[in-house]
């Protein structure tokens, strides 16, 4: 466990120097404070268009994160050639793997917390400058506390999408690697199609690998319940709990095929 704990710190120190996350994450708060400016521009709706905006921004920029980070956890280590300074100590390569992992779900984390703070700090201004009477017409409250829940489901997705590009990172190229993540993060969120893409094709040959791509392809769709956060719909502890196990089950499967490639390759 030192040998991960290790490793997990140094990429979290090492993108902290790169800036990269900050410069995303600042992006991502700047655009979070001008949906309140655009909020303003629709009546009656601008608390809608603020968590919208807040939650699809905490998203999208956690996704770049995820990928551009991801996709260099190794094939860094290996253009600069440090990895064999780093399999020379007393680090496996499933130390290695799973060490890299862990800290690019740290960066994410303060990342993600950050952009959920941001939002947040608008929404309890919208809450002290709106009068009472509007408040009243409001689906959610401003300061739901059930935003969380997005946020917690979009911080699970994050994390395997960075588990996709880690695992494509094993093997491939960097621009590869992301043409790749960022392919499946595609296909995940219409993973649910697959299921019935008989209906619409007449071949049971496309059909049938359509079936076999959805069962096998993780379901990003599950993560995604900013729609119901943001209208006051119900999200179930229930519902929160299997998406979660869901997510990091696939996460936990992705770190094995990882490590198993990591090992058989061969840097002399």
């Amino acid at each position: 466990m030192r040998a991960i704990r290790v490793v997990a710190v140094n990429v979290f120190r090492e993108s902290v120097r790169d800036r990269v996350p900050y410069n995303l994450v600042m992006f991502a708060v700047l655009l979070i404070g001008s949906s309140y400016l655009i909020g303003q521009l629709t009546a009656g709706q601008d608390v809608k268009i603020i968590k919208d905006l807040g939650l699809a921004a905490t998203s999208v920029f956690g996704l770049f994160i995820s990928i551009f980070i991801g996709i260099g956890l190794v094939s860094k280590e290996v253009e600069r050639r440090s990895i064999y300074a780093l399999l020379s100590k007393p680090v496996s390569r499933a130390q290695f793997i799973v060490g890299k992992y862990a800290g690019l779900v740290l960066t994410l984390a303060v990342n993600v917390s950050v952009m959920a703070v941001a939002l947040y700090v608008i929404l309890a201004y919208m809450v002290w400058t709106e009068p009472p009477t509007i408040r009243a017409g409001w689906d959610a409250p401003g300061m739901d506390p059930a935003l969380l829940k997005a946020v917690f489901l979009i911080f699970i997705e994050l994390m395997l999408v960075t588990a996709i590009a880690l695992f494509f990172s094993t093997f491939s190229t960097p621009i590869l690697s992301a043409a790749l993540t960022f392919g499946f993060y595609i296909v995940g969120h219409f993973n649910a199609d697959l299921k019935n893409f008989e209906k619409v094709v007449s071949s049971r040959a496309a059909a049938q690998l359509a079936r076999g791509a959805y069962h096998v392809l993780p379901d990003l769709s599950a993560f995604d319940v900013k729609t119901q956060v943001v209208h006051g719909l119900p999200v179930t502890l229930g519902y929160m709990g299997s998406t979660a196990a869901y997510g990091l089950a696939y996460v936990a499967a992705l770190l094995l095929v990882s490590t198993f490639i990591f090992s058989r390759r061969d840097f002399k």
